[in-house]
């Protein structure tokens, strides 16, 4: 018997859940599926530039899982783009985290982080070490401890007759 999938974090859920070929409608093409784990590899390691062992941290796997990720990830991408497919981003097990906003107490500047990230050690404006988190974040006892996060859940794969059930819009 397999092991459980441990949850995946990302951070925030996509702004767009399929892409397609202009003039060609939806229902005439073969779809490829990107999990949304997938696509916050994809994010991780080629918009963001992370190396493998901080982009998997940030996401709460190994490794060596988040290797697998990316790399079927990519394949799929790959897939779509050369083959001329609909590409469709949903499901996985994912757990999505907040953000925290910091401020400089110097220069005002204010920045949002993903929870896991670590506390940043300078304003990425003034370089003051005089960074604090957000009042308006510290929760009730002002303690930092009110984090607002998700547990972990399954994000459900349709499966349809038709290529685009929902009417949603491609990017």
């Amino acid at each position: 018997m397999p092991r459980p999938r441990c949850c995946r974090r990302v951070g925030g859920p996509p702004n767009c859940m399929l892409f397609k070929p202009a003039g060609v409608p939806a229902f005439s093409l073969t779809e490829v599926v990107v999990t949304i784990d997938e696509l916050e590899a994809i994010r991780l390691a080629d918009l963001e530039g992370l190396y493998q062992e901080q982009a998997a941290e940030r996401m709460n796997v190994s490794r060596q899982t988040f290797g697998r990720i990316v790399e079927s990830a990519r394949r799929k991408v790959a897939q779509a783009l050369v083959e001329g497919l609909l590409l469709r981003i949903e499901g996985g097990e994912i757990e999505v985290v907040g953000m925290r906003t910091f401020r400089c107490h110097d220069c005002q500047h204010a920045w949002k982080l993903p929870y896991g990230t670590g506390r940043p050690g300078e304003c990425p404006e003034c370089k003051s070490r005089n960074i604090h988190r957000a009042e308006e974040e510290r929760g009730p006892s002002g303690s930092g401890r009110g984090r607002h996060r998700w547990g972990c859940r399954r994000a459900v794969t349709k499966v349809a007759s038709e290529a685009n059930p929902s009417g949603e819009e491609p990017c």
